[in-house]
């Protein structure tokens, strides 16, 4: 909940625009807050330091030059959660971090335990995930889609090292593969291979591929398309 926190509040991004380290004070007057709710600004930023997502530093003071005041610094962790950049993953943290009514299936792990369903999501709902997620309001699946979108970003980093996996390879079909934004950086990549989006029709629909794209609508628990390989980016079960 203190990284949903983290991520509503763009905190990632206001500590890299402001350029350098920021303290305390800078960070309340960049959120605006309430009055009454500064108080827990610094105790969610030490929680968060301390999982790594920030990094206290000393620095000096604005106006005081001889005194050093801690202020919040971003790591690795937190770089990604950048607005704006190609490798911006908040998205994908809010994609599974946002859905209150997921969140309470958890207070059924108890009962789903003792039980015969395979996912705690049946025993609270009476369907698993996909079903869930496609049964339930557009918001949801919009969400979900931008959240795979965005993590798919990060193959570009894996590109850059490791072209040799697709050598030999003549098509692959990315199964539950969205709007296809991983297919688009591997075809653009290797633009002899023949690469297929899978995923069900309400989500390929009106999506539009390219000579070496094509997206086929189907369920994937039922088959497949044929290709030299597949791809599974993510499973959720």
């Amino acid at each position: 909940m203190s990284l949903k926190w983290a991520t509503e509040l763009d905190i990632p991004t206001i500590i890299h625009k402001h350029g350098k380290p920021i303290t305390l004070p800078h960070l309340l007057s960049a959120l605006n807050l309430p009055p009454s709710k500064t108080w827990v600004v610094p105790r969610f930023m030490r929680f968060l330091v301390y999982h790594g997502l920030f990094a206290i530093v000393r620095v000096h003071d604005y106006d005081d030059k001889e005194e050093e005041k801690e202020a919040y610094a971003l790591t690795p962790t937190s770089e990604l959660l950048v607005e704006g950049t190609n490798h911006c993953l908040t998205p994908f943290v809010k994609c599974h971090l946002h859905d209150r009514e997921m969140f309470g299936a958890g207070l059924r792990m108890g009962e789903w335990i003792r039980g015969e369903e395979r996912s705690v999501l049946e025993t609270a709902f009476g369907v698993g995930f996909w079903d869930l997620i496609h049964q339930s309001n557009p918001g949801r699946m919009s969400v979900f889609n931008e959240g795979m979108a965005s993590d798919s970003q990060m193959v570009n980093l894996a590109l850059k090292d490791c072209k040799s996996v697709f050598e030999g390879i003549e098509s692959v079909v990315d199964v539950g593969g969205g709007n296809g934004a991983t297919a688009k950086i591997i075809c653009e990549a290797f633009p002899e291979l023949k690469f297929i989006v899978f995923d069900l029709p309400p989500v390929v629909a009106d999506l539009r591929g390219s000579h070496n794209l094509t997206y086929v609508g189907g369920d994937m628990f039922q088959s497949i398309p044929q290709a030299h390989a597949v791809l599974l980016k993510e499973y959720i079960g």
